[in-house]
């Protein structure tokens, strides 16, 4: 690996940790759930060899203080961010976006605010529930896991959560074990520290978020939408698939499932580069 450059951004509220490798025109990646900037380390030297690709980890998250540790999280104030990093390292120019799971929510927001300084957004199954016909019983689960996590605690909450978001009909039947690299394995224990967080202030706000359909229609020539070559019939997958339905784009397909950033980061950083460079 390239040893990126560090930063710090102060923003309204926390103090985000940031990376920056290469040369090139702005790429800014944008991770989900309880990843922060060591999640795209699989697939960041790669893109730098074609971008200045910055990494960050959001608000709250791994290295990325809050001054209010209780601030309820919105996801216009993580687009505000993003928005801010690309102040910081391009001001005035044009960038590309990639967003994962919440941080794809992230950019669609990002994309809406300030379509000016955005040349593509890569959207990779942001989960935006809302969009959903049955969206009320998505924030039927919604609340089911916050109920859960108050009154029983993490794990039995990420368990109501994670069966919430399996394909209709999945059965409950143990799947083979998946072997990730070891640069993941190692973000483990950071990941389990995230969790309280993410479960706590980030699914509530992010997948209670109706994205502005008629906004991004008006700029969908600038958006892919992607999904999990794995993940069909899941909640991230049919909202992804759902929300380009509605824009009138084909929804791209990317290998893995909806962690397939993780497990399949080689072949996923070549399919990504290929999205982002179509806009060039």
């Amino acid at each position: 690996m390239t040893a990126p450059t560090i930063g710090s951004l102060r923003v309204n509220g926390a103090t985000l940790h940031y990376e920056v490798r290469g040369q090139g025109p702005l790429l800014l990646l944008i991770p989900g759930g309880t990843g922060g900037a060591a999640s795209f380390d699989g697939i960041a030297d790669d893109l730098a060899a074609e971008y200045t690709v910055a990494t960050y980890d959001p608000r709250g998250m791994s290295r990325s203080t809050l001054d209010d540790p209780d601030a309820e999280q919105q996801v216009a104030e993580h687009a505000d961010d993003a928005f801010r990093m690309l102040e910081q390292l391009s001001p005035g120019e044009s960038a590309l976006i990639f967003g994962a799971s919440s941080g794809a929510i992230a950019a669609l927001h990002l994309l809406t605010a300030h379509p000016e300084r955005i040349a593509r957004v890569v959207a990779h199954e942001p989960p935006v529930v809302e969009v959903l016909p049955d969206a009320a019983e998505h924030r039927a689960l919604i609340a089911h896991v916050q109920d859960t996590f108050r009154t029983q605690g993490l794990m039995p909450a990420m368990a109501v959560f994670a069966a919430g978001l399996k394909k209709d009909g999945d059965t409950t039947e143990p799947k083979a074990e998946l072997k990730l690299p070891p640069q993941a394995a190692a973000r483990a224990e950071q990941t389990m520290a995230n969790l309280p967080y993410f479960v706590g202030r980030i699914v509530p706000s992010f997948m209670s978020y109706a994205p502005d359909i008629r906004r991004l229609e008006g700029l969908s020539d600038r958006l892919v939408i992607a999904g999990g070559q794995d993940s069909h019939g899941e909640l991230p997958y049919r909202s992804a698939a759902f929300l380009a339905e509605r824009l009138g784009t084909e929804l791209q397909h990317f290998p893995g499932g909806h962690i397939g950033l993780t497990t399949h980061p080689a072949e996923f950083g070549e399919l990504l580069q290929k999205a982002l460079q179509a806009s060039i």
